[in-house]
């Protein structure tokens, strides 16, 4: 049975939930930690991930269901290594896993790999969306069948090396009074294989208009973006980083500029952390994770959930966990 704020599986380390209602069930497709005791530093080389295993529940009090390996390393032509956070769409009878991985140059891409079920498995495409880069890709599909994959992660993800459209190994990370990075976002295709136009960079902003600045580590943008809709409104969630916080922004347009607004969930057990929101039979939950099962092991983590509430104003109301 499924325990607010408890591990959702302990047979496997889980990470980055990334939370769905898919054919009337809520269908989980996180992060496999794999258990080894390898070196851990800022590259995130720990994160040794090599396959999905896609999970359910039929509700939030039933048994989590693991579906076995979804997609592995060995099936995807153009990767070499470290299948971090996920993401899962669906349109016209096609489910699409999009995941990151470095391709036969060490560089973060995009894949996307398709099924006719939920629970996969899931087929790769022969090589990884065009004009894609660094990780933790999230597809929301707009009430117009408009699809957009928000994305985008610093340091070990690679994005600060992308700031001119091309790859820069020895790229100078902005200084602290520069406006932060941004989340890329790109309208997805018809069948969901490639961007339909070229990536922007996302704009998030204070309730003046400034930019969030990248000095402002409670505030700006690391990883781990999430797009969900709330009354009309766009909210886009995502993770701090070094602060280890996550926060949210909200516009009135999927691309932005992104007004921030406050904090949905304070640090957690462990150097990550990352999420989804997800609206089930008229609840909001919140999908996160944390090192608790591993005792503290940045790299062996735990996907959990819990139920999310808004203020009459749309506020978030911050998580006590």
């Amino acid at each position: 049975m499924a325990t607010k704020n408890e591990p959702l599986v302990t047979h496997l380390y889980t990470a980055d939930p990334s939370a769905h209602v898919f054919e009337g069930k809520l269908y989980i497709y996180p992060s496999h930690d794999i258990d080894h005791d390898g070196p851990t530093n800022d590259n995130g080389d720990q994160y040794a991930m090599e396959d999905y295993h896609v999970f359910s529940l039929e509700d939030p009090k039933s048994p989590c269901v693991d579906h076995g390996e979804a997609l592995h390393l060995r099936d995807v032509p153009w990767a070499s290594k470290q299948m971090w956070a996920p993401d899962a769409a669906y349109r016209q009878g096609t489910y699409y896993l999009f995941f990151p991985a470095r391709d036969k140059q060490g560089i973060f891409r995009i894949g996307v790999a398709t099924s006719t079920s939920p629970s996969g498995p899931f087929q790769a495409q022969e090589s990884y969306i065009e004009g894609s880069f660094s990780i933790d890709p999230a597809v929301f599909v707009d009430e117009d069948e408009r699809a957009y994959m928000y994305f985008g992660g610093l340091w070990g993800g690679q994005l600060e090396k992308w700031q001119d459209g091309i790859f820069q190994q020895d790229a100078v990370e902005k200084g602290p009074e520069e406006p932060a990075y941004g989340p890329w976002v790109g309208e997805l295709s018809e069948d969901m294989l490639s961007f339909k136009s070229d990536p922007q960079e996302i704009s998030i902003i204070d309730e003046e208009g400034n930019s969030i600045l990248a000095g402002d580590e409670d505030r700006r943008y690391f990883e781990g973006p999430w797009m969900h809709k709330y009354k009309g409104k766009y909210y886009l969630s995502y993770s701090t980083g070094t602060t280890h916080k996550i926060v949210y922004a909200v516009s009135d347009k999927p691309c932005g500029p992104f007004v921030f607004q406050g904090t949905i969930l304070n640090p957690v057990v462990g150097w990550t952390t990352h999420h989804s929101i997800v609206e089930f039979n008229e609840k909001w939950y919140l999908f996160y994770h944390d090192a608790s099962l591993s005792g503290g092991v940045d790299h062996k983590r735990s996907m959990k959930f819990t139920e999310l509430h808004y203020e009459e104003d749309g506020r978030i109301r911050p998580v006590e966990l």
